[in-house]
């Protein structure tokens, strides 16, 4: 039998530090970081300040980890310039039809916003 892995405590705090991050990175606003994993404000501000994690296995759960796979995707697409990376997220992007900060508030929008990057730095 393979391993079986449960998630732990340790595991909320390392996701909900990550999606952090990655939300900073990509310039994403309070607002914004607040719609893309389904959450009010106020929860978003007792993550910041480490009063709750996100849970496995939660819907916040897989949203938050998809935009870190976003953020990682972008990341390597830009050679990890920061800049460049914002200034994506900002910008009309014809192949999506949206600004990339504004569609991947919904569901569809983030996964295919994602697909969409992944499939640019696939090898053609």
């Amino acid at each position: 039998m393979g391993n079986i892995r449960h998630s732990t405590a340790s595991d909320g705090r390392l996701v909900t530090t990550a999606f952090l991050r990655a939300a900073k990175i990509l310039g994403l606003d309070k607002k914004r970081m607040a719609q893309v994993i389904g959450v009010g404000e106020r929860t978003l501000d007792r993550m910041r300040s480490g009063d709750k994690t996100l849970k496995p296995d939660s819907k916040e759960w897989e949203l938050a980890l998809a935009l870190i796979r976003l953020y990682r995707s972008l990341d390597a697409v830009c050679a990890s310039d920061e800049k460049v990376v914002r200034q994506w997220m900002q910008n009309p992007n014809k192949d999506l039809d949206a600004v990339p900060a504004e569609r991947i508030v919904s569901i569809e929008g983030l996964m295919s916003t994602v697909d969409y990057v992944d499939a640019y730095r696939a090898p053609g």
